[in-house]
């Protein structure tokens, strides 16, 4: 049991942060975002309105969660991952610039955060599931006589 929930690591950081990023947006930012992500993401905001950003967050998390029920599609998986980085990743960078900048010097925090969640992102990316072990070679269904 435990070895097959290993061959499901990948999926499964998929599946879990696509369905928390899908929660944080239709939570989070589109009912009624905090104002400390309000005012560390003025640099974006002004382009973008927050309601266009939850609904980025909502779609990446369910580009992530539909990686996560592919088992042997990789490239499906590598969308599922950028999807996951890239809002993250901008959400980090809109920090950054607010903290620099002096417009939010409290957004430091979140910045190292969210570009810590990103980088992580794109480390589990890589990783492979362990191929299985012997044992479980020999049960698979081609093998089996089912």
């Amino acid at each position: 049991m435990v070895a097959a929930v290993r061959r499901w690591r990948r999926r499964a950081v998929l599946g879990t942060l696509g369905g928390g990023w899908t929660g944080y947006g239709a939570f989070g930012v589109l009912s009624d975002p905090r104002y400390g992500t309000s005012r560390g993401l003025d640099s974006i905001t002004r382009h973008v309105p927050m309601s266009v950003l939850g609904w980025v967050w909502v779609v990446c998390g369910a580009v992530a969660v539909v990686a996560a029920l592919a088992p042997r599609a990789h490239s499906i998986q590598s969308a599922g991952f950028t999807a996951l980085a890239t809002p993250a990743a901008l959400w980090g960078t809109c920090f950054t610039i607010a903290t620099v900048s002096g417009a939010y010097p409290k957004g430091g925090g979140s910045a190292c955060g969210w570009l810590a969640f990103a980088l992580s992102i794109v480390w589990v990316s890589g990783m492979d599931d362990p191929p299985p072990t012997g044992r479980e070679k020999a049960r698979t269904w081609w093998t089996s006589g089912r």
